[in-house]
């Protein structure tokens, strides 16, 4: 696939990485001749300076011949324009947008082909304020993933000492669920690298462990790896930008919720946009401070300004003075890496949380929804099942059946029962089709229509997981 990336900040280097690996055609345009050379000392990319939204620079980018625009610069405006250039002049079929103002993600009309013809919009801040809800909703996990619109939830745990499953085999995890209530675990990963899951391997303290179970019974199933925390009640933020911002806005009705932010004009203004927020103006990193405003009776401290060294400095320091859980926002891979386990109990990496939205639309087949794990290392894809058993290789097969594709795992499969239910979202009732949640077994069989969850420890897994799930020529 021929893909133009526009902007080679955090987002663009990470889409560019994530989808040069996979014999793609790469081109990164940016005004920071700095920013491409670094992206191209690591990467066999494409790379031209100019401006993103002038159509001679996206000519000469190869826009006449691409297959897709990711537009992902700092700026809406330019995006929005380069989008349009990419639908009117150069007839672009996909167009992805990152968009970090809510006026035009609130309208969604104004993105259709008569307006700026945005095929696809992402906010990346947007994504990592609903990412650190989720983590504040379950403290005890590393990372919690939704898939089929909520119905399958992934949990990353730590497995601790003493934990009900530690020192005994996976197979031993059904004795202990209450009846009706399955899961699977679908990676484990330790200090060495990624354990590949059976029944008889043995769990162990400190593991990171993988498990996915429909969202109702994820609780239940998360008591048997992990001990389970009080829920959050108190959240201090260090950073009032626009994450800092939208994740107190998310947390304050349900949580009491402290921001200190460094600028004392950017805290004023984020001041009169909270209701029940506490802004007070100060250093993140300012011992006294924290320990005035009573850090250790937070449950919850997150570290969100744009500075690495500061967030990393700040979490260390809240967790020191007796904060009962720190999350710090880290953009270089390796001080994430580095920091997680230790005083820090989670290092998010911004990009990595987005990328998952702009691999969906990048990868082959009916992909409903991609999630990047462990910074980029593993993957989780939710595929749609087509075709009947002539043109697929997965229909109307068992599982025992399918191909073995080392370190690829199926966790979950959601078959639509045929029936509507009536559910309330986001304020507004709505019919949605009734869908049952199975947790598969070697003799499970595969149908038509199914979403199949499948986790891939490594990225390189992931191409033979979309051919096997690609429909022939028959069906087509």
């Amino acid at each position: 696939m021929r893909i133009i990336i526009l902007g080679a900040g955090q987002v663009g280097a990470s889409v560019a990485e994530a989808l040069a690996s996979e014999a793609n055609d790469i081109t990164i345009v940016d005004q920071s001749r700095e920013a491409l050379g670094d992206i191209a000392d690591r990467l066999d990319v494409r790379t031209l300076v100019g401006n993103c939204a002038l159509p001679s620079v996206l000519k000469s980018a190869g826009m006449e011949d691409a297959d897709m625009l990711v537009a992902v610069t700092q700026s809406d405006a330019i995006n929005l324009v380069a989008c349009k250039l990419a639908r009117s002049v150069f007839n672009v079929a996909t167009r992805v947008a990152r968009l970090r103002s809510a006026d035009y993600l609130d309208d969604r009309s104004l993105l259709d082909d008569e307006h700026f013809a945005v095929t696809h919009a992402i906010c990346p801040e947007q994504e990592i304020t609903d990412y650190i809800a989720r983590l504040i909703e379950f403290p005890e996990a590393l990372q919690v993933l939704e898939f089929a619109d909520g119905r399958v939830t992934l949990v990353c745990v730590r497995a601790y000492e003493g934990g009900l499953l530690v020192g005994k085999p996976i197979r031993a995890m059904r004795e202990h669920l209450p009846q009706g209530v399955d899961a699977r675990i679908v990676a484990i990963f330790r200090a060495y690298g990624p354990v590949d899951p059976t029944g008889d391997t043995v769990i162990e303290a400190g593991d990171e462990v993988f498990v996915l179970a429909a969202s109702e019974h994820i609780r239940p199933v998360m008591r048997e790896l992990r001990r389970m925390l009080e829920p959050v009640r108190r959240v201090m933020v260090a950073g009032g930008g626009n994450i800092g911002a939208r994740v107190a806005l998310a947390l304050e009705a349900d949580h009491e919720v402290k921001v200190i932010e460094r600028d004392a004009a950017r805290a004023e203004h984020v001041a009169g946009k909270l209701q029940r927020t506490l802004v007070l103006q100060g250093e993140g990193t300012d011992e006294n401070l924290l320990a005035q405003e009573n850090i250790d009776e937070m449950d919850m401290f997150l570290a969100l300004t744009n500075d690495d060294e500061d967030n990393i400095m700040a979490a260390s320091l809240a967790k020191r003075l007796g904060c009962k859980r720190v999350l710090a926002l880290i953009n270089r891979r390796a001080y994430a890496d580095m920091v997680q386990g230790g005083p820090i109990d989670i290092g998010l990496s911004p990009a990595q949380i987005s990328i998952g939205s702009l691999l969906t639309f990048c990868r082959r087949g009916d992909v409903a929804r991609v999630h990047s794990l462990r910074r980029g290392a593993a993957e989780a894809l939710e595929l749609v099942v087509h075709g009947d058993r002539n043109s697929s290789k997965v229909v109307g097969r068992r599982i025992e059946e399918l191909p073995v594709i080392k370190g690829a795992h199926i966790g979950a499969i959601v078959r639509e029962t045929g029936e509507l239910a009536v559910i309330q979202r986001d304020g507004f009732l709505i019919d949605e089709d009734r869908a049952t949640v199975i947790i598969p077994h070697h003799d499970t069989v595969i149908e038509e229509n199914d979403h199949v969850i499948v986790f891939c420890v490594r990225k390189r897994e992931v191409s033979q997981v979309e051919k096997l799930f690609q429909v022939g020529f028959q069906f087509l």
